[in-house]
């Protein structure tokens, strides 16, 4: 048998068998199995929220599910392993045959539609989506959407991160399909990150094995010089060149009497320069302040003869305002008599 053909019959075999267990099942709470052969035989792992229920009294139904699995599926000893659901608020499975349930006991579907999602959040969970499509409430269908948190829809953190399960509400206009996606509280994002603080870096190692004090210890190599051409063959090199010591010696000693001959003036003459300096310096100041006091008392001058020519300006207008008042008396006396 082809390998394909091989991997389509084992993915039928494993939907009729997760079909079997959720109708056999339904009451005890089933959430999900996991099936691996071994050399042993068939080893099947069920998740149940009442793994009680699943084994029944004294393994009476478990042993029934073990004798079906071998007769109906052709199983090789099959190993039935029943585990319990920790959190069944979070498991997809369970809460979409709840939701069902809910409905199909007359629950008005936005009431269980809330409701459900809210204990899916309270029980930890980082996002959740509930999908109901069908006829809701009218006689056309519908998809009614309830969403909180962080959900994945596509790639590959929808197919490995997101718990996925699906339900079926068997109204009297039709059926209701119940889509509840959870992600757990658990759950690595790719795109989660976490900030560590107190960490010291020294701690950390570089990959050749220096630490990080090393590195900022070692010293940098000097760099050497790059040339674009080939090198000269012709050239002498540096270390090969013997300096001449009695030609340096002779050529600082005529630096040093040249130096000789120039004129180093003494400590009077210093002196005498900075007294020449300092009787300048007096006299411009003299001469300056002269010439601002001469400009300042020719200016207070100015002043006072405009305050004369004023006080004359208006004495004149005063005696005039004096001989117009005495005229109007006269003639106001003259008119009285008459």
């Amino acid at each position: 048998m082809a390998d394909e053909q091989q991997f389509i019959e084992d993915g039928l075999q494993r939907t009729q068998i997760d079909e079997f267990f959720a109708d056999e099942l339904g009451r005890a709470g089933y959430g999900g199995m996991e099936v691996a052969k071994t050399p042993m035989g068939t080893q099947i792992v069920l998740k149940a929220e009442k793994p009680g229920m699943v084994i029944g009294k004294g393994g009476k139904n478990i042993r029934k599910i073990t004798t079906t699995l071998e007769e109906e599926f052709d199983l090789d000893d099959p190993q039935v392993d029943v585990q319990e659901v920790d959190e069944p608020d979070l498991n997809a499975r369970i809460v979409a045959d709840r939701l069902a349930n809910a409905l199909e006991r007359g629950w008005y579907f936005r009431k269980a539609g809330h409701t459900t999602i809210d204990r899916i959040m309270e029980a930890g969970a980082k996002g959740a989506e509930i999908v109901l499509s069908g006829k809701v409430t009218g006689a056309r269908s519908r998809v009614e959407k309830f969403n909180r948190g962080y959900i994945k829809h596509n790639g590959e953190p929808a197919e490995d991160i997101v718990d996925h399960g699906q339900g079926t509400a068997v109204m009297k206009l039709g059926t209701i399909g119940v889509d509840v996606k959870i992600i757990p509280p658990d759950a690595e994002l790719p795109d989660d990150f976490q900030i560590y603080e107190g960490i010291e870096v020294e701690e950390y190692v570089a990959e050749d094995g220096e630490s990080v004090e090393e590195l900022l210890e070692g010293e940098p190599e000097e760099a050497q010089p790059v040339t674009d051409g080939p090198p000269d063959e012709g050239a002498a090199d540096d270390t090969d060149v013997e300096v001449d010591e009695e030609v340096i010696e002779e050529e600082l000693d005529e630096n040093a009497e040249e130096f000789e001959d120039v004129d180093v003036p003494g400590e009077d003459d210093v002196e005498e320069e900075l007294a020449d300096l300092d009787e300048a310096v007096d006299e411009e100041l003299d001469e300056e302040t002269e010439a601002e006091a001469e400009a300042l008392m020719d200016e207070m001058d100015d002043a006072d003869a405009d305050e004369a020519a004023d006080d004359a300006d208006d004495e004149a207008g005063d005696d005039a305002d004096t001989e117009d008042a005495d005229a109007d008396a006269d003639d106001e006396d003259g008119g009285d008599q008459q």
